[in-house]
């Protein structure tokens, strides 16, 4: 059962295999044919044209004053159909005392065409053996001066196909020496050549049909085997799914086809498989971003919440309660509006906003906040190393956004009094870079490659007193990557933290256009 199975499936219509199959038996049929058609045509021409040959090489070896002979007693009335010497066999001997010679070749019908297109029947086994053609055919063939063997296959008037063979016989001067010049036609029925070429055409389809069982038998097995890697694949496909996608073809199984194929098809794995860990990460990212997003509103509104149960209490009525309360929910207010905004501003940022770019020198930028970077420090100690025309396209707002939130980082984490803060700009690369370092105590490389994620805090406690809810450098990221540039960070834990800020620099062609 199973083995029938396997056969039944091996000949499905829709099949590759037999596809194939079809298409190559077509593609040998269409050869085989062509090449009996051709075989056949040729050996036609061959056979008729050897045979031509042969009927001319047995007329040519009668001298031309025997033809005229010949001529002569046709015309005193003589029989052409009782033979009086057989010159089948090369005895070309006249007739003594005058007599006309009778000429008999066996199998042909001969007659003599002088040079006017006159038609005369010399010898013939019946009378309906010999043909005549009209006399403008026989002038033509006169006039014409090659050596070649002219013969025609034409139809008598009862359809026989007849081979006509003509030979040309006779000197320029035939009055000087008695010779014959005009036409020797023979002519004889082409069906021995018919049988011999049916023969030959019947054995050579039968041979054909041979050859195509044999191959027919003898390319199963060779197509089976040759479908075995793509059969293979299937197997594998079968077993793929959305939690084996690890799966792999063999890349080397010896056929460049099926090998590319493997090749387009692990390549293909391989993206799903970076895909689905891709839309994993995204919904626990999207489910941490939804679980920290509810936190930070929920301890803000929990408060707001108590504060107004006791001022229903009676707390309204006695003034400092109520101060105390309305500004306590004062604040947690700022910090719900303060958190909204944020949401809203990275919800922007991934739609991937157009800013308002142009080119401009940094440096003048940084210099035009200093006095509100320094403010923002209190007392410790700020220091500007700025590189001078220094030339980037960006978007003035976003790009102050930034350097604002990386200082406002570096002052939370910094000492109020023995804080150093350092911002460097400089040209490395091409690239423009913008520095800011502080001595803090640094950050642990545990924490590094999360800095930047949504919500994520190092010190939960020191983000609640200084009311961040851990978006600044997530949104920071957001700002700089959309100008095509990056940011990252370096830290060393008790010595401090330096944030890059790596922004695409102008070719020095256009900043030399620009500086003149």
């Amino acid at each position: 059962m199973k083995r029938l199975r396997r056969f039944t499936s091996f000949f499905e219509t829709n099949s590759l295999k037999v596809q194939l199959l079809s298409r190559t038996l077509l593609v040998m049929s269409a050869l085989l044919l062509l090449i009996g058609v051709f075989q056949y045509v040729f050996m036609q021409q061959f056979m008729y044209q050897n045979k031509a040959e042969t009927i001319r090489n047995q007329i040519s070896g009668l001298p031309p004053n025997v033809w005229l002979r010949a001529g002569e007693g046709q015309d005193r009335g003589s029989s052409p159909f009782l033979p009086r010497q057989d010159f089948s066999r090369g005895n070309r001997q006249d007739i003594p005392g005058g007599e006309a010679p009778r000429i008999f070749v066996p199998d042909l019908a001969i007659a003599i065409i002088d040079d006017k297109g006159n038609y005369k029947l010399v010898s013939s086994q019946d009378e309906n053996s010999a043909i005549q053609l009209k006399s403008e055919d026989y002038v033509e063939l006169l006039q014409k001066t090659s050596k070649k063997t002219d013969y025609r296959v034409v139809k008598n008037e009862k359809g026989v196909e007849q081979l006509v063979v003509f030979h040309k016989v006779g000197g320029e001067n035939p009055d000087r020496n008695r010779g014959f010049q005009g036409l020797i036609q023979a002519s004889t029925t082409t069906s021995q050549i018919k049988d011999v070429l049916l023969r030959q055409l019947l054995t050579f389809l039968f041979l054909s049909m041979l050859a195509m069982i044999m191959g027919l038998l003898g390319f199963l097995p060779v197509l089976r085997r040759t479908l075995v890697p793509l059969s293979n694949m299937v197997d594998t496909v079968k077993r793929i799914d959305a939690g084996s996608l690890n799966e792999r073809f063999p890349a080397h199984q010896g056929q460049v086809e099926i090998d590319r194929l493997a090749t387009s098809f692990n390549g293909m794995l391989e993206r799903l498989e970076i895909s689905f860990e891709a839309e994993k990460e995204a919904k626990e990212q999207m489910r941490r971003f939804a679980a920290d997003a509810s936190h930070e509103l929920r301890t803000p509104l929990t408060s707001i919440h108590g504060f107004l149960e006791v001022l229903l209490r009676g707390a309204y009525q006695q003034p400092e309660q109520l101060q105390k309360a309305l500004r306590s929910m004062h604040g947690e207010s700022i910090r719900i509006n303060k958190l909204v905004e944020d949401l809203l501003l990275l919800a922007r940022l991934d739609r991937k906003p157009t800013f308002q770019m142009s080119e401009g020198l940094l440096d003048d930028m940084l210099h035009d906040m200093e006095h509100q970077l320094r403010l923002l420090a209190g007392e410790r100690e700020v220091t500007f190393l700025l590189e001078p025309e220094t030339r980037s396209v960006y978007d003035a707002d976003k790009i102050k956004q930034v350097i604002l939130n990386l200082f406002h980082n570096a002052v939370q984490h910094t000492h109020p009094e023995t804080g150093r803060l350092r911002i460097v700009l400089s040209t490395v690369g091409g690239a423009v870079e913008i520095a800011v370092q502080d001595n803090g105590p640094g950050i642990a490389p545990e924490h590094l490659p999360h800095l930047f994620d949504r919500f994520y805090r190092i010190d939960t406690s020191r983000g609640r007193r200084s009311g961040g809810a851990g978006l600044g450098l997530s949104i920071t990221r957001s700002i700089v990557e959309l100008h095509g540039g990056t940011l990252y960070v370096e830290s060393v834990v008790g010595e401090g933290s330096t944030f890059i800020v790596r922004l695409p620099g102008l070719p020095p062609m256009l900043q030399g256009e620009e500086l003149r």
